[in-house]
């Protein structure tokens, strides 16, 4: 074991080399000693650095092929030792230790491992978790009255300048580092949690039933985030805002959060929020379910669609979706699940959008919708340049002191199961219609209204308190469009009232869950009309 050192400690073991070798220079010319294990030791030795190994001080080789380096009481006690206090101070020298007063520390890349496809088996993951990476971190951030922790590769610059100050580091930063730290602890068992709890207990999407998939939610919510960019300003300007990436999200760019931006200012809080709205309802109509249309375009405005159509070509489906409301369609986002073409891009023409979202552009695209400069374009990686299809997954959401956790997932209309519940029936020809008009409304806000013509909106009422009144938003803005559409509700008619407001707009069909104390009523009152009324039962809530 080494005898005790007067010069300042540095104790350097990272998996991201990212500006180690710099760091580890400016720490040796402001007369720090290097400490340093496995392959940080090699790339500092190789650079020319004189650096001693932690099996040196702890007179312990290290063992399992270096899967026991750090876990020692010579390198944890100066990380704990409260120089502030005599007794610690005095234990530390009677045991020959010196301090350590600099660590620097990144993790093994557990998400990124976790995230390969195809996956790594078990006993090669759970090699990814570090053990001692994280100990060195926690305990360091612990007394970071004594010790500098840095985990960040972007803060060695500033950590450097001001242990070359004559303040040195100061409180502040220490305790700014040592929150850093436990972030990226905190986040790192996080992550390790998320991904073991898929592999090992399952994922949403392997059940069909209600209860199996509640046998698979988790018994704790971990969140893995990490700060990716500090935003303009919240939904208003006197509010602060950022965008946090999930850890395993990091390198991929088929996210939102993950998508090439170009154009335009920086994406704002209320942009992403309602880009996330636009994209979630894109991948639901990207799907096979609609042969004879696969291209799809969503508009949406705040965070509610305004429009959405399938079409055979992508120009007629932007055109049919604008259609739908083409007013809210002024500073709205929209989606298309296909490459963008030129045409697309003249149909567009000059509409101010705030963001249009694809998994790619054609060149000559590109340029015409650079045209106008505020536009933002995001490009999101997509095997087969087609935007991959919204799957069953888990969400959730703050509410005050918790959260809460749910499935989600598109609505899968059986036409073996729904009911026609009036005399007037349904043509084989409704069927894709009522589909569409489920995977539609299954994204407005409640209470939702949705009249629907072939495989596009042409009227939405979207978040009202009043069902009957979503129903007479709806039928204004389809005009004489909503004469013999398909009207789909999120939840069942509580009253006639809503069907004779259908009826007097013009729908022929409506698509409704079913399941009121009064549906005798309402079927009563469509047969009246001469409307025919389809039972699905199942409710497309969304607050």
């Amino acid at each position: 074991m080494e005898g005790t050192s007067t010069r300042p400690r540095a104790l350097l073991s990272v998996w991201d080399k990212s500006g180690i070798v710099d760091f580890g220079k400016g720490l040796a010319s402001l007369g720090f000693e290097l400490l340093s294990t496995g392959g940080t030791a090699r790339t500092l030795r190789e650079a020319g650095l004189d650096v001693l190994d932690v099996s040196d001080v702890t007179g312990h080789p290290e063992i399992f092929d270096g899967r026991v380096k750090s876990l020692h009481p010579a390198i944890h006690g100066p990380l704990l030792a409260r120089l502030e206090l005599e007794n610690d101070a005095e234990h530390l020298k009677a045991l020959g230790y010196a301090p350590i007063d600099v660590v620097a520390v990144n993790l093994y890349p557990f998400a990124s491992a976790s995230a390969q496809d195809p996956p790594l088996d078990d006993s090669a993951l759970l090699e990814m978790i570090d053990i001692g990476g994280p100990t060195l971190v926690r305990a360091a951030a612990k007394n970071h009255r004594n010790v500098v922790i840095v985990v960040a590769p972007s803060r060695y610059d500033s950590v450097l300048a001001a242990l070359g100050s004559e303040v040195g580091v100061d409180m502040d930063m220490r305790r700014t580092l040592a929150l850093e730290a436990y972030a990226q602890t905190s986040a790192y068992d996080a992550a390790i949690v998320h991904s073991l709890h898929r592999r090992w207990v399952g994922a949403p999407e392997e059940h069909d039933s209600p209860e199996g998939q509640a046998a698979v939610l988790p018994t704790a919510l971990r969140l893995a985030a990490e700060r990716h960019e500090v935003l303009r300003y919240g939904e208003n300007a006197h509010q602060a805002a950022a965008l946090f990436v999930e850890a395993e999200q990091r390198d991929g760019g088929s996210t939102l959060v993950g998508a090439h931006v170009e154009g335009g200012k920086a994406m704002s809080y209320n942009n992403y929020a309602d880009a996330d709205a636009c994209l979630r309802l894109c991948r639901s109509l990207s799907t096979d379910e609609w042969p004879e249309a696969p291209h799809a375009c969503v508009i949406v405005k705040h965070a509610n669609p305004c429009g959405a159509a399938l079409h055979a070509t992508q120009a007629a489906a932007f055109e049919a979706a604008f259609a739908s409301d083409s007013e809210s369609a002024f500073g709205s986002i929209i989606a298309f699940n296909t490459p963008v073409t030129l045409p697309t891009a003249e149909a567009i023409g000059d509409l101010f959008v705030e963001v249009i979202m694809a998994p790619a552009y054609d060149d000559a695209a590109k340029a015409h919708l650079a045209r106008k400069g505020n536009r933002r374009l995001l490009t999101l990686a997509s095997p087969g340049n087609r935007l991959a299809p919204l799957e069953r997954r888990l969400v959730h959401k703050p509410i005050e002191g918790g959260w809460l956790m749910q499935t989600e997932e598109p609505p899968r209309l059986d036409t073996a199961t729904i009911r026609t519940v009036t005399a007037q029936g349904v043509d084989a020809a409704d069927e894709a219609s009522m589909r569409f008009a489920a995977r539609v409304c299954e994204q407005v806000k409640s209470n939702a209204i949705l009249m629907v013509q072939g495989l596009a909106t042409v009227g939405i009422g979207p978040g009202q308190t009043s069902r009957v009144e979503a129903v007479r938003i709806a039928a204004r803005r389809a005009g004489e469009r909503a004469e013999g559409c398909v009207l789909a509700s999120d939840a069942f008619f509580p009253f006639p009232d809503g069907v004779e407001q259908a009826a007097a707009a013009g729908a022929r069909l409506i698509v409704q869950p079913g399941g009121s104390i009064r549906d005798d009523e309402v079927i009563e009152a469509a047969d009246n009309l001469g409307l025919a009324m389809v039972f699905t039962g199942r409710r497309l809530f969304r607050h």
